[in-house]
C-alpha cells in the first residue's frame, strides 16, 4: 500500500485487506457548530422553563429562515415530513397530485397518508428533477396539484411548472428539503410556488436535529398552516380549525440557530469537499460527479456520482459494496424509486413502464460522505478506493463472483448435512 492509500486489489477490505477507516463515514453526518454557544442557548431555555409552544428561540429561527428565503412567512415544524403534510392539507390538495418517484419516500407518503394518490412522473435525464413536459401528460380531472422536488439542491424548472399549474388551475408545492440556502436565477429557493417545505433533519447541512418548515408568501395559507401546526388553537382555549401537533421545540430551534450561525462555514466546507471529489474522481472511466451551477448560490451538501457500467466495467451496487467494506457508507440516492416501494408497487405494479429515466438512473446514482466530518485526507482515500475498484474491475468481479458461488455451495452443503 502506497502512502497509506489503497491502490492494489489485495488492499481492498472486500478482498481481505484492512478497512480504510476505523470509524464509519456516513452520508449526512451531522454538522454541530459551536458547542459552547449551543450549551448557552440550552441553559437559557432551561432557565426560562419554556421548552415548546412557540418560544423565543423558535420565533427567532423562523425569522432568520424567512429572511434567508426572502419570504414573509416561515412556519417551523417538528420535522420535514409533517411540514409537507400540513402544507398539503392547508393547500386543500385532494384526489391526485403529480410527484416524481425519484425522491425520498416521505414525499409520496405525505400524500398517501392523507389518502391522496401520488401520480409518479418521470424525471428530466439531465437535471434528475421532475420533467415538466411529462407533468402535462399526467394531468387528469382528479389532479389538484404538482409537488416538485429540488433534488440535491438543484432547482426544478420552476418557469415551466408555473405555466402548467396556471394553465390547469393546479396548486404548486415544492419539497425543498435539499435546497436551503440555494438560489434559482438569483432568487432564493423557498420563495417559489404556493409554498415550499424545508427539512432540518440531522442529515441536512443546517439541522435542528429533527425539524422542518413551511415557507410561503401567502398570508392566508400561512395563517392556516400555523393553526394546523398547533391543534387549531387561535387563543389559549379557542380552537377554530382542525389541526395536529407539529410544533418545533425550543431545543431544536436552538440547534437550528447555532447551525445558522455557522452556515457560511458549512457551505464552504461542503464546496471544498465537492471540488476535492471532482478532482479525485475526474480521471476514473465511467464515473461523473453531478455539477452545480456556479452562477447560483448552493449548499453543496450532496456529492452525487453517476456510474456508467459499460464504461467503468463495474456497476454502482458493487462500488457501494466495496466502499461499505471500507466503512464508507455511500448511499444509493434514490433507489429503487418510490414506485418500487410499498404500498405503491402493489397499487401501481406497472408504473415503471412510464418511468424509463427514473428506472435507469436509480441504478446508476450514489452519494458520498461530505460535511464537516470529512476532509481532504478522507476524500483522497475514498477516491483511491473507487479508482482501485474500477481499475481492477474484471479481476475483482471474478473474485467476488467465485466467493459468492463458494458461499452458496457451502450453505447448500450445510443444509443437506
Amino acid at each position: 500500500m502506497q502512502d497509506g492509500l489503497k491502490d492494489q486489489l489485495e488492499d481492498l477490505a472486500i478482498c481481505g485487506g484492512t478497512p480504510a477507516f476505523e470509524t464509519p463515514l456516513h452520508v449526512g453526518a451531522p454538522n454541530i457548530g459551536d458547542r459552547d454557544r449551543l450549551r448557552e442557548r440550552f441553559d437559557d431555555i432551561f432557565d426560562r422553563r419554556c421548552l415548546t409552544n412557540g418560544g423565543p428561540y423558535v420565533q427567532e429561527f423562523e425569522e432568520r429562515v424567512a429572511k434567508i428565503a426572502g419570504v414573509p412567512h416561515c412556519i417551523a415544524t417538528c420535522n420535514g415530513t409533517l411540514a409537507l403534510e400540513i402544507a398539503i392539507k392547508a393547500l386543500g390538495l385532494s384526489g391526485e397530485v403529480i410527484v416524481p418517484s425519484f425522491t425520498f419516500v416521505a414525499t409520496a407518503h405525505a400524500l398517501q397518508w392523507q389518502e391522496i394518490t401520488p401520480v409518479f412522473c418521470d424525471i428530466d435525464p439531465d437535471t434528475f428533477n421532475i420533467d415538466p413536459n411529462r407533468v402535462a401528460e399526467m394531468i387528469t380531472p382528479r389532479t389538484t396539484g404538482i409537488l416538485g422536488v429540488h433534488l440535491w439542491g438543484r432547482p426544478c424548472n420552476t418557469q415551466m411548472l408555473v405555466e402548467v399549474a396556471r394553465e390547469r388551475n393546479l396548486k404548486l408545492l415544492y419539497d425543498a428539503s435539499h435546497a436551503f440556502g440555494c438560489t434559482h436565477r438569483g432568487r432564493a429557493i423557498g420563495s417559489f410556488g404556493d409554498a415550499e417545505v424545508f427539512s432540518f433533519h440531522a442529515t441536512k447541512f443546517i439541522n435542528t436535529i429533527e425539524g422542518g418548515a413551511i415557507l410561503t408568501k401567502n398570508d392566508e395559507l400561512a395563517e392556516k398552516a400555523r393553526l394546523m401546526r398547533n391543534f387549531g388553537f387561535v387563543t389559549y382555549d379557542n380552537v377554530t380549525h382542525v389541526g395536529t401537533n407539529g410544533k418545533m421545540n425550543e431545543l431544536s430551534a436552538a440547534m437550528g440557530l447555532t447551525s445558522l450561525d455557522h452556515m457560511p462555514h458549512f457551505i464552504e466546507t461542503n464546496r471544498a469537499n465537492y471540488w476535492s471529489y471532482r478532482k479525485g474522481l475526474a480521471d476514473i472511466p465511467g464515473l461523473s460527479v453531478i455539477s452545480y451551477d456556479e452562477r447560483e448560490e448552493c449548499n453543496y451538501q450532496y456529492v452525487v456520482v453517476e456510474v456508467d457500467e459499460d464504461e467503468a466495467g463495474i456497476d454502482r451496487d458493487r462500488i457501494v459494496q466495496i466502499l461499505a467494506a471500507e466503512r464508507v457508507l455511500a448511499r444509493r440516492y434514490f433507489y429503487p424509486g418510490c414506485h418500487r416501494m410499498e404500498p405503491y408497487r402493489s397499487y401501481f405494479p406497472h408504473a415503471g413502464l412510464l418511468l424509463p429515466v427514473t428506472e435507469r438512473q436509480s441504478g446508476r446514482i450514489f452519494s458520498l460522505p461530505t460535511g464537516t466530518a470529512v476532509g481532504e485526507e478522507e476524500i483522497e482515500k475514498v477516491c483511491r478506493i473507487v479508482a482501485t475498484a474500477v481499475k481492477h474491475s474484471d479481476a475483482l468481479g471474478q473474485r467476488l463472483d467465485k466467493r459468492m458461488i463458494a458461499g452458496t455451495t457451502a450453505g447448500y452443503r450445510h443444509r443437506v448435512a
